[in-house]
């Protein structure tokens, strides 16, 4: 019987959770303010979970500094993503296993579009 009310205790037992800060860049080291930073919990290392998982998602915003803030997660893979104007999207997977990580992201300027096809042949004079 001592079995049954100990076991639930040891499944209950708390999670380790990470606490994230995102600091965002452009190519000269410049703060990149109010970026969309977008956290997607991904799964655990626990080995009892018993199918039990909460979907995590969290989308902030940088701040003047480019920092942006996420409260505790629970510890395993996140998948981070930055969405703004005038850069490209940048997107990782990260383990967390300790309880504060700091991250740093250096965001690029939009790359020139190209055509796997070839241009296409000027139209006829519309017909009026």
């Amino acid at each position: 019987m001592a079995f049954f009310t100990v076991f639930p205790l040891i499944l209950r037992g708390s999670t380790p959770e990470t606490t994230i800060t995102v600091s965002v860049k452009n190519q000269y080291d410049k703060p990149v303010e109010n970026a969309a930073v977008i956290l997607d919990f991904l799964g655990s290392h626990q080995i009892m979970k018993l199918g039990k998982r909460k979907p995590i998602h969290w989308e902030v915003h940088t701040n003047l500094q480019g920092i942006a803030h996420f409260p505790p997660v629970p510890q395993g893979t996140v998948q981070l993503q930055v969405v703004t104007t005038r850069y490209q999207t940048y997107g990782e997977k990260f383990d967390l296993d300790s309880e504060q990580k700091n991250i740093d992201i250096k965001l690029n300027p939009p790359q020139k579009q190209y055509s796997a096809h070839p241009p296409l042949k000027p139209a006829d004079a519309p017909k009026q």
